[in-house]
């Protein structure tokens, strides 16, 4: 069973909103056993959509559209489809009547006759109430095939995939289980990882697909099967996890579907009764970032100093003058009397600083572009570490967060 995926918007193809939509579609799909033919982003012209359509239909059980369905006259995917399908609008008065109560329940503006217009959808389309906003979702079945339409705001579009789309996507076809699980490495890079694991790798049955997806600082692993029954291709895959583990122990981190690396170090400061706190410069907040995003951070993560400028990690941080004058800003001895720092101003038990040069032009005192040290205070005292991070200063930024990581978990599964 396949489906493709069309995003329909200008703004999307200019570069001014991500396509979220397609992310979320994509999972969620591949979780319930379609697997995706296409994605497609395309602008809101009819012309457009009618081509998009007649090649999508050659590919694809399921073409799922998101976008285009909004009250205004640039909006026409609605008025495309009842084309397209050779239908007329009627009115849908229970659409009528959910737009009319948000209007009363929540808009300050008077309801327009634009807004009305919402309620005007094809007959011969399954529609699908929109709790959240002013345009229904619409099915359409034709020879056999099925074609959504949802609405572009991703919380309106994410309740009707689950509770509208998924649901009927089920009770209509028959779908095979397909099943990912993916194995989180951090330290090395892809071509020693695939050196160090040829021989398992050879040996993977034909049915196990194993894909590498490098990123800043770490690899992925990811194995996929497809079959009639969920629990037999789990145990298979589950299979050869244990066989290539002790392959990569020293840097495996855990099963990304089941936790990120961040909530991997949350668990086991939880466990260990410990509390966690950042000083950063470099990295400018994103590994508070990364920690604050948890739902019950608070029980670990005490706080965080974005000690940017120079002067601010002698002030905020207590990072004597003298240090900074004899070995420079961007050094080991700074990044460790900032994380003392930290571990001192917040009360914490651990502490993580980053300071560097991200570039894109030599520091003040001559660092290269990429040099980062990262300082880890603990218990058991502080130690600092060097690395250079290539010249991009987006991956120095990620890469530091991503290795800043990997030193604080390490530490921890010491404990």
């Amino acid at each position: 069973m396949r489906a493709e995926l069309v995003s329909i918007g200008d703004e999307i193809l200019i570069g001014q909103i991500v396509n979220t939509n397609a992310v979320f579609l994509a999972k969620e799909l591949n979780r319930i056993g379609v697997e995706i033919a296409q994605i497609s982003s395309i602008s809101d012209q009819k012309e457009i959509i009618v081509n998009t359509l007649d090649e999508a239909r050659k590919r694809a059980d399921i073409i799922i559209m998101t976008g285009g369905l909004g009250p205004t006259k640039d909006d026409l995917t609605k008025h495309t489809l009842c084309e397209y399908f050779e239908d007329q609008l009627v009115k849908d008065e229970a659409v009528l009547e959910h737009i009319e109560n948000i209007f009363r329940k929540f808009v300050t503006t008077p309801i327009s006759a634009m807004n009305r217009e919402q309620a005007m959808l094809p007959s011969k389309a399954k529609i699908l109430h929109n709790r959240y906003g002013t345009a229904a979702g619409m099915w359409f079945m034709d020879h056999g095939q099925v074609f959504v339409s949802l609405p572009g705001v991703p919380y309106e579009m994410e309740a009707l995939m689950k509770n509208e789309v998924l649901p009927r996507i089920q009770q209509q076809f028959v779908l095979p289980a397909i099943y990912h699980k993916t194995l989180l490495t951090y330290g090395l890079g892809e071509s020693v990882i695939a050196e160090r694991i040829e021989d398992w790798e050879n040996n993977l049955p034909t049915t196990i697909k194993l894909a590498y997806l490098p990123s800043l600082g770490r690899v992925r692993l990811r194995l996929s099967t497809i079959g009639p029954e969920l629990e037999t291709l789990k145990k298979q895959i589950n299979a050869q996890i244990k066989k290539v583990i002790p392959l990569i122990e020293d840097i495996y981190f855990g099963a990304e579907e089941d936790q990120t690396i961040e909530f991997l170090i949350a668990e086991q400061l939880n466990r260990l009764g410990k509390t966690l706190s950042c000083a950063e410069s470099c990295t400018g907040g994103a590994i508070a970032t990364r920690f604050t995003s948890q739902a019950g951070a608070s029980t670990f993560f005490k706080g965080s100093a974005v000690t940017y400028a120079t002067d601010s990690k002698t002030h905020l941080l207590g990072v004597e003058k003298t240090i900074i004058e004899k070995h420079g800003v961007v050094s080991g001895a700074v990044a460790a009397a900032m994380a003392l720092g930290a571990q001192k101003k917040y009360n914490s038990d651990y502490a993580l600083a980053t300071t560097g040069n991200a570039g894109p032009t030599k520091g003040d005192q001559g660092q290269e572009v990429g040099t980062v040290f990262i300082g880890l205070a603990s218990p058991e005292g502080v130690e600092s570490f060097q690395y250079n991070m290539g010249n991009n200063r987006t991956r120095v930024i990620h890469k530091t967060v991503n290795q800043a990581f990997e030193i604080l978990y390490k530490a921890l599964m010491k404990q």
